[in-house]
């Protein structure tokens, strides 16, 4: 089992990992994790990627209130959204260029928000819910989530970035570079009458790994 220090650990070094790589900048970008308690550690607010300190996580209990650690991210509702309607062990939210770039193009299909052209986003993420643009730390944007009744693991929020959730903080961050990652093969191969999956190809996928996909 994962002892909470080690989680503060992996926390952070996956959070610098992105940072270090471009997938966010500055202090932007939120992430958390649930605790074999119960309660959740949450990356600080107006905190860099780059430049987390395990000691100074926002520790919340299981009836989530904060018994220790910095403020938290101003994006609390988001992640609580998530962990109140899916069985999710981590939430990360990132600013990554390509995606944001994506979300603020014409034409955007809002409920599979990622064109199918290679098979590991459809595999990592499902189907992605593009939702509207909200304020930062807009209570609405938790709202807008919790209306999905807990059926997309994850959004991207038009002008601002992708938030996913995974079974454990790995997870997460794999699914959410898969995102992104995604995002820049589209944005490469914009108008070039690239050729996507085809349904069959994408029914086998759903199929075969149990994807989440009809919801």
């Amino acid at each position: 089992m994962t002892t909470e220090n080690s989680l503060r650990e992996q926390i952070c070094l996956l959070a610098k990992s992105m940072f270090d790589r471009g997938l966010t900048a500055g202090s932007t970008g939120n992430i958390s994790a649930r605790t074999a308690d119960g309660g959740l550690l949450v990356s600080p607010t107006g905190t860099s990627f780059g430049r987390l300190d395990p000691a100074r996580l926002a520790r919340f209990d299981a009836a989530g209130g904060q018994i220790g650690g910095d403020r938290p991210t101003k994006e609390m509702p988001l992640h609580a959204a998530f962990y109140d309607t899916r069985a999710c062990g981590a939430v990360v939210h990132l600013h990554c260029c390509h995606a944001v770039a994506l979300s603020t193009l014409p034409g955007a299909d809002e409920d599979n928000f990622l064109p199918p052209i290679t098979p590991y986003a459809i595999m990592q993420l499902g189907r992605v819910k593009l939702l509207p643009y909200f304020r930062p730390g807009d209570p609405a944007m938790g709202q807008a989530v919790r209306g999905l009744a807990g059926k997309r693991s994850a959004v991207m929020l038009a002008n601002h970035g992708p938030v996913v959730a995974g079974r454990d903080i790995e997870a997460a961050c794999n699914a959410i570079e898969e995102l992104e990652a995604t995002a820049r093969l589209a944005l490469l191969t914009r108008g070039m009458g690239a050729r996507m999956l085809s349904g069959a190809q994408i029914s086998d996928l759903v199929t075969t790994f149990d994807v989440e996909w009809d919801a």
